[in-house]
C-alpha cells in the first residue's frame, strides 16, 4: 500500500507538466491562428482598397520603383505639391481641384507613400529632391515650377531649388519643417529602407486596421484612400524611415541659406504657435531678397485640410505674381 501510493506520487507532478505543456501549447497554436487569421485579413483588405481605390494618376518608372503623379487643370507655370511627413497625395483634396482652374498642379506621393512604391534610397531631403525631378523628367512636365512644400516638403523643395534652380520659378513653403540646429556636428547618414518593425509587423496582421486609421476633413473618395493608405505595412515602414532620414534631410535643407531672388511665400498657420516656430517662419524670408510671409489665421498646421482656401489663395497668388 506505502508503494503503491509513492507510485502515485511520482506520477502526479510529470501528469501536471503534460497538463502544462497542452495548455501552453494550445495558446500557442491559437495565437499562430490568429496571427494567419489576421494576415489573411489584412491581404484581403490591401486587395480590396487596390480595386477601391485605384491611382488617380500616372504611374511613372523612375528607375526599378513607380512613383505616382497626378497632374490636373492647364497653364504656366506648373504647381508642384511636395507632401509632409507621412502624407500622401490624397490629403491635397481640397486644394488641387481649386489651383487647376488657375493653372497646372501635380501632387505625387513619395516612394513608399500613397500609391508610391518603395525606394531602396535613404529617405532623405536630397534623395526626394532627386526622385521629384526624375519623375517630373520621365512624365514629360516641363519647368520651371512652382514649388510647394509643406512640413516635411519644405526640406525637399529648399534643397530642390538649389539643386536645380534652372526648373524652379517660384516656392511655397506652408508651414514648413523648422530646420535643425545648427552646429558643428555631422548626422548620421540615415539608413536605407529596409527590414521590418515592431509597428509595420503589428500591421501586416490587421491590428492597425482594426483599431485606428487617420481621418482627415477632406472630400470623401480622398478620405477613403487616405484612411486606406495610412494603415498599410508599407505606409508605416515608410513613415519611420522618413523619421530616420530627417536629421540627415534637415542637415541638408539648412546648407541651403540663399535662393537669391527667386520669388518666396511664406505661409505659416495661426494656431498653436510658439516662440521657436515663430522665429523659423520668419527665419525662412531670409533665404531670398524676393520674400513675403502669409499667415493661415483659423489654421493649425495642417493649412491645407484645416484652412485650405489659405493654402490656395497663397499659391495662385505666387502663380499669378510670376505670370505679370
Amino acid at each position: 500500500m506505502h508503494n503503491q501510493n509513492n507510485i502515485k506520487e511520482e506520477r502526479s507532478p510529470t501528469r501536471r507538466g503534460r497538463k502544462l505543456l497542452l495548455w501552453l501549447g494550445g495558446i500557442v497554436a491559437g495565437a499562430l491562428v490568429l496571427l494567419l487569421a489576421g494576415a489573411i485579413y489584412e491581404s484581403a483588405a490591401e486587395t480590396a482598397d487596390t480595386q477601391a481605390f485605384p491611382p488617380p494618376g500616372q504611374m511613372v518608372d523612375v528607375g526599378g520603383y513607380r512613383l505616382h503623379l497626378n497632374c490636373t487643370g492647364s497653364g504656366s507655370p506648373t504647381v508642384v505639391i511636395d507632401t509632409g511627413w507621412g502624407d500622401s497625395s490624397a490629403g491635397w483634396g481640397w486644394v488641387q481641384p481649386e489651383v487647376a482652374k488657375t493653372t497646372r498642379i501635380c501632387t505625387y506621393d513619395r516612394a513608399g507613400m500613397g500609391w508610391s512604391e518603395v525606394s531602396p534610397q535613404p529617405r532623405t531631403a536630397r534623395e526626394f529632391a532627386k526622385e521629384l525631378h526624375t519623375l517630373l523628367a520621365k512624365a514629360n512636365e516641363p519647368g520651371p515650377y512652382v514649388l510647394v512644400g509643406h512640413s516635411l516638403g519644405g526640406y525637399t523643395t529648399r534643397v530642390y531649388a538649389h539643386d536645380y534652380p534652372a526648373e524652379v520659378a517660384g516656392l511655397v513653403l506652408i508651414d514648413a519643417q523648422k530646420l535643425p540646429a545648427a552646429d558643428n556636428s555631422t548626422p548620421q547618414p540615415a539608413p536605407k529602407p529596409g527590414g521590418t518593425s515592431l509597428p509595420s509587423l503589428i500591421a501586416r496582421i490587421g491590428v492597425v486596421r482594426l483599431l485606428t486609421g487617420i481621418n482627415q476633413n477632406l472630400p470623401p473618395q480622398d478620405q477613403q484612400a487616405y484612411k486606406a493608405s495610412s494603415v498599410t505595412p508599407r505606409w508605416i515602414q515608410t513613415a519611420l524611415d522618413e523619421g530616420r532620414g530627417m536629421p540627415e534631410g534637415g542637415a541638408q535643407a539648412r546648407a541651403v541659406t540663399t535662393l537669391g531672388a527667386l520669388p518666396l511665400i511664406v505661409l505659416s498657420r495661426g494656431k498653436d504657435q510658439t516662440a521657436d516656430w515663430t522665429a523659423s517662419q520668419a527665419g525662412f524670408l531670409e533665404l531670398s531678397s524676393n520674400s513675403q510671409q502669409l499667415f493661415a489665421d483659423q489654421s493649425g498646421h495642417a493649412i491645407q485640410i484645416e484652412q485650405p482656401e489659405a493654402a490656395v489663395a497663397a499659391i495662385v497668388k505666387m502663380v499669378e505674381q510670376l505670370r505679370k
